[in-house]
């Protein structure tokens, strides 16, 4: 014993000024990133956070950590203060204003910071309307910076902001050029002088604008040109000198800044916010496979309501009190509903929808000089892991929160999928892994050389469709695709019992023959064609596959149980092995009770003995877990108690500081430190609880 005591007090030491590093009021808790302006898979700005990072500690990063410049400073009586980013400015002299507190919502994050005697209230805003494609689909964010006294007096208070050209390319050694206009708005425009459609480097789009802007109050002042001149002209000055840098370079070279700043004057009680808005911008947004191996430019939708991006930001920054009301409303409704689960699963819930809703863009196809407002598709990219399109097995664990939010959104992201296997130019008859190896070009995979998973896919997608139709009774997905829909079914007929040896959609775990979940997931599919066969009048169809299902779950049963009857199987016939059976969850979701409750009670009563620190392990091949099957899993078990060591297992993993980047889906449950993986989409499915409220 006496060495592990040395070693655990020595671990203590080590760790109580990491853990001790928050010094401001968290709410509900510190996680690993703060989302700041989340909209887009390039539009993805956060605050590398960590154990305690306050949001003037470290420069905001793009979702794969590379730099995003972003910069504030405030004047108070004279003196200068940083409030955002770390910036170094030679021959100036300024404070660092102190972070008071952290809030985070699931729309906003909110800092609040000293600078002297005068609070800094800034709130980050990254609207969530899934409701309103048009606003969903703007590629612009808010932050607003509101100032009051705190000893009573008045003070003469002076804010600055700015961004680099970092927000265009992932290569700073490119060049960029920028424009600024002046009129009702301040926008600075900022681009790669050379672009390159549909193409990424380091996951920014090589394509496209940077646009920052905020309204031309009378005290508002704005400046471009080197990060260093800039700003000192504010420290030095309270104000900027209405000045363009033309002398177009590479970002990296005196790095150009583009730069508001605004007179609050003297200041006693809470300013109205000052709004600020940035935006990434490209048209065409997707490049989409069409019959005959065609290709067909898709627009984000918000171009059917705006002709210019100019007229989009000034309607988005005058929107700004309005949009705030939404945006607390729609809080406010998502922190009732997951609340009424718990308080931990609350907050896991707040800190994943902007990041799942922020890998999806909704597009609209072209129709002569108009737009086709009746043909929309949602993308998503496949943030982080391979940055596929519309890969199927992202879309199905992310399912719960378009359920929960907007069914619509759902099918949406179904439809390239359904249409393009529809041309025919699919050669395989399971269904595809994805619409496309790179975002943003969905061009699928006429080889058949995509992510072979085919048990996987084929029923994912059954399952999808089954509840999306159930949720909103629109029929037109399973008519319209009912025969591919079949097709799948028969593949599963024959594959889906007993799995060949293939990898699911924990591809990095491996491949493996008879996987007990794989199969649950196929035998569902079986069930879900059932019923969309009962839905659309083939009875005789519906009474053949439900027949099939139910035989299926007896022989099932038999192949996946272990030999002492306590748990299910990892694999067929192997007894030592298990798994989370994050599957039987469609089985809950769609209503379909193939499954015995024997099934679920023995599988709650297993886990309920098999947690690590962190949550319990995916599967016995490793200790690492996947928060989103940890929560649907706390969405099949029948136990409370279960359920709620399931989600606090996450909940403590998120507000662990041992990582710093935008939460990730796969973690290690010995010790709760993150394995792979960031800001992807998946963490959807924390909203499995929501989706069967």
């Amino acid at each position: 014993m006496y060495a592990p005591a040395i070693l655990a007090a020595w671990c203590s030491l080590l760790l109580a000024p990491v853990l001790g590093a928050v010094t401001w009021t968290a709410t509900p808790f510190n996680p690993a990133a703060v989302p700041l302006a989340v909209r887009s898979p390039y539009l993805s700005a956060w605050l590398p956070q960590g154990a305690g990072t306050a949001l003037n500690d470290a420069w905001p990063t793009f979702w794969t950590g590379s730099i995003l410049g972003w910069a504030g400073f405030v004047k108070v009586d004279g003196t200068a203060y940083s409030w955002l980013g770390v910036p170094s400015v030679p021959g100036t002299t300024f404070n660092k204003a102190t972070q008071k507190s952290l809030k985070f919502t699931s729309t906003q994050s909110v800092f609040v910071l000293s600078a002297g005697p005068v609070d800094l209230t800034v709130t980050f805003l990254s609207p969530v309307e899934p409701t309103d494609l048009v606003n969903q689909s703007l590629p612009l964010s808010y932050y607003a910076v509101s100032a009051a006294s705190t000893d009573g007096k008045a003070h003469s208070v002076q804010i600055y902001t700015d961004i680099s050209a970092e927000w265009v390319t992932g290569d700073n050694s490119l060049t960029a050029n920028w424009t600024t206009t002046t009129g009702n708005v301040l926008t600075h425009q900022v681009q790669l002088a050379s672009q390159s459609q549909f193409n990424e480097v380091g996951d920014h789009i090589q394509q496209g604008s940077a646009y920052h802007s905020t309204l031309n109050t009378a005290s508002a002042t704005w400046q471009t040109g080197q990060d260093t001149v800039v700003r000192a002209q504010f420290i030095n000055n309270g104000k900027l000198a209405n000045t363009q840098d033309t002398a177009f370079r590479a970002v990296s070279d005196r790095w150009p800044v583009f730069a508001f700043a605004h007179e609050l004057g003297s200041v006693t009680s809470a300013t109205k916010p000052v709004v600020f808005s940035v935006g990434h911008v490209r048209d065409p947004a997707i490049q989409y496979i069409v019959a005959n191996n065609g290709r067909q430019n898709r627009s984000l939708f918000f171009w059917t309501r705006f002709s210019t991006v100019a007229s989009a930001i000034s309607t988005f920054l005058n929107d700004y009190s309005n949009a705030l009301a939404r945006a607390n409303a729609f809080d406010s409704k998502v922190n009732s509903d997951a609340s009424k689960i718990s308080s931990d699963y609350a907050s896991i819930v707040a800190l994943s929808i902007r990041q799942a809703l922020g890998a999806t863009e909704i597009t609209v196809s072209r129709s002569g000089s108009g737009f086709n407002t009746s043909d929309v598709l949602v993308f998503m990219k496949e943030i982080s892991s391979d940055g596929n399109v519309n890969t199927v097995d992202v879309i199905f664990p992310a399912w719960p929160l378009f359920l929960y939010t907007n069914p619509t959104l759902g099918k949406q992201l179904l439809l390239p999928l359904f249409e393009y296997q529809a041309t025919g130019q699919y050669p395989n008859k399971w269904s595809v892994h994805d619409m496309g190896a790179s975002y943003p070009k969905a061009i699928g995979h006429n080889d058949g050389n995509d992510e072979p998973m085919p048990v996987e896919e084929s029923g994912n997608m059954l399952i999808m469709t089954l509840s999306y139709t159930q949720k909103t009774n629109d029929l037109s997905l399973i008519r319209t695709y009912f025969k591919l829909l079949d097709q799948w079914t028969q593949f599963l007929i024959t594959d889906s019992l007993i799995p060949a040896n293939q990898i699911s959609t924990d591809d990095f775990a491996g491949s493996l023959a008879n996987q007990t979940n794989l199969a649950i997931k196929g035998i569902v599919g079986i069930k879900a064609m059932a019923q969309i066969a009962s839905l659309v009048g083939d009875t005789a169809r519906s009474s053949n596959y439900s027949n099939i299902a139910a035989s299926y779950v007896t022989q099932w049963q038999k192949f996946a149980t272990s030999s002492d009857g306590t748990h299910l199987t990892l694999s067929y016939g192997d007894s030592s092995s298990w798994g989370l059976a994050y599957n039987l969850y469609a089985d809950k979701l769609l209503k379909t009770n193939l499954f015995p409750a024997s099934v679920f009670n023995m599988q709650t009563n297993w886990y309920s003995s098999h947690a690590n620190a962190f949550g319990v392990p995916l599967d016995t091949r490793h200790t690492y877990t996947k928060s989103d099957w940890e929560i649907w899993t706390a969405g099949l078990v029948t136990s409370t108690s279960v359920r709620d060591l399931l989600i606090s297992s996450v909940r403590k993993y998120a507000a662990d500081g041992k990582s710093s980047q935008p939460l990730g889906d796969w973690y290690e449950t010995t010790d709760g430190s993150v394995e792979g993986f960031r800001a992807r989409p998946v963490v959807g499915g924390h909203l499995a609880l929501l989706a069967l409220q």
